[in-house]
């Protein structure tokens, strides 16, 4: 929000948010924005768009009662806790021809703008080989996170998400053609996913023209830092690499490889935390619509129900 209000792109207009502290807080951020009591009470204010960020449950259902009442969202990942859910927000915007946006943050890091054209230009040959890894050594802190009918599953539907856009919109989404997974909760396979959700797992994915994807992903891994992020790239005519440093959610360096030497590509500190909003923001205030980019959405949760085997 507060990316959002200094972008100078819009007016913060009301604000929906049951906790006390919370709504005040936001409302020093736009302090000329009311707090109004509910979705509802917000969709019939005088507004364009609608910025969601609530437990996943509601993700979907918020996001197309907005849609359906013409307002564009921005919503936080996931988008919807199921592929189902998922594909039915994306044809709410179709039908709506309305903007759609999700918090698919690492995209927009000044280390994946490093690498990204090397991708593209083909500059690293054949890319035969991702490696991509979430580890948070917390876990979240509210209840909901780890009950499955309110999540739609665990440390994969939370941080997997990131990984697996990552790697296929890095690699032009290419098709998935296997998927196979473990998945664990508290050191043991993952015996009831309708009562617990994983908190460590790892997935292989096989993708169209024989690039394999390797992820790995968890919750209060004993990892040895607070965070592990990384999304490794492996060509036959070199590499490139996004890694966090010092354990930092937020510090990102990206490094070409060049064999056994690394040159670097960017550096922290890069204030990436609002871009994804701010990116949608910048294209609602422009006139766009409704954009089909919005189908890999749905191409991201098919991958995560494929990865819990449903």
């Amino acid at each position: 929000m507060g990316a959002l209000a200094a972008s100078g792109l819009a007016e913060i207009v009301a604000v929906a948010e049951p906790d006390d502290a919370c709504a005040a807080e936001a409302l020093t951020l736009a302090p000329d924005a009311r707090r109004v009591d509910g979705l509802d009470a917000l969709l019939t204010a005088d507004i364009d768009a609608v910025v969601i960020a609530t437990p996943s449950a509601a993700h979907a259902d918020q996001s197309i009662a907005a849609l359906n009442a013409g307002k564009a969202v921005f919503c936080q990942k996931p988008l919807g806790r199921t592929g189902p859910e998922v594909a039915e927000v994306v044809a709410a915007a179709r039908r709506a021809d309305r903007l759609l946006g999700v918090d698919l943050s690492y995209r927009h890091t000044a280390a994946m703008a490093a690498i990204r054209p090397l991708l593209d230009a083909g500059s690293l040959g054949h890319v035969f080989g991702v490696d991509v890894t979430f580890h948070n050594a917390w876990g979240p802190d509210k209840p909901w996170f780890y009950d499955p009918a309110l999540s739609g599953g665990g440390c994969v539907v939370d941080l997997g998400v990131h990984l697996i856009d990552l790697a296929l919109w890095s690699l032009g989404w290419p098709e998935v053609a296997g998927v196979e997974s473990r998945l664990y909760a508290k050191g043991a396979p993952l015996a009831d996913p309708a009562r617990q959700v994983e908190d460590y797992a790892t997935a292989t994915l096989d993708l169209a023209g024989g690039t394999v994807v390797r992820l790995a992903c968890s919750w209060g891994l004993q990892a040895g830092r607070e965070a592990v992020i990384a999304a490794e790239f492996f060509g036959t005519e070199g590499g490139a690499s996004l890694r966090n440093v010092n354990g930092s959610f937020y510090d990102l360096r990206a490094e070409r490889h060049h064999h056994i030497r690394a040159e670097p590509l960017a550096e922290p500190p890069d204030d990436w935390g609002g871009r994804a909003a701010v990116d949608w923001l910048t294209r609602l205030a422009q006139g766009a619509r409704f954009d089909d980019d919005a189908r890999h959405l749905v191409t991201v949760a098919r991958v995560i129900d494929r990865i819990y085997g449903r």
